[in-house]
């Protein structure tokens, strides 16, 4: 059995700057692994493009779930949509309309989020929004077709009888 492995990016300035902790990226991480992923590369990266996307790339070559938290709002400093959005190769629409319409269930708020999910060579990229809460239940909405979508990006696109 192949294990899945994942990379979590918290976007947010303040926790980069510390003048918060990151309680998001650990929450995520703890739920990845419960999952039977292997996390092997958390960072937390300011609202900046540029970084991000180079950061992107760079977990993408080593991991085959990159999971970013934050920076997905609607705020001046939100990029990591469009960040994302710069680097994949396909965008997978029905991860994020998942995410948001299970979050719809439990808030209105959800609607706010402008994640997005998108494939870069056998990488899925996936954002998640910045608080703990929203972020594990977004990730628990999709956290079942993951290793699917992860078969189907390895080669894996036999169907089972």
């Amino acid at each position: 059995m192949i294990v899945n492995t994942a990379a979590v990016l918290t976007i947010s300035d303040s926790a980069f700057q510390e003048q918060r902790e990151d309680l998001s990226g650990p929450a995520v991480v703890r739920e990845l692994k419960a999952a039977g992923f292997e996390v092997k590369h958390a960072a937390v990266l300011a609202d900046e493009r540029d970084q991000i996307q180079k950061e992107l790339i760079a977990s993408c070559a080593v991991v085959r779930l990159v999971v970013t938290v934050g920076g997905s709002g609607i705020a001046s400093r939100d990029v990591t949509p469009e960040a994302t959005m710069a680097v994949v190769e396909k965008v997978i629409e029905g991860i994020a309309e998942r995410m948001r319409m299970v979050g719809a269930s439990k808030t209105p708020l959800a609607a706010l989020s402008r994640g997005v999910c998108g494939t870069r060579g056998e990488a899925l990229i996936l954002n998640l929004p910045g608080s703990p809460k929203a972020a594990v239940e977004s990730l628990q909405a999709v956290i079942d077709i993951l290793p699917h979508a992860l078969d189907l990006l390895s080669g894996k696109t036999a169907h089972p009888e």
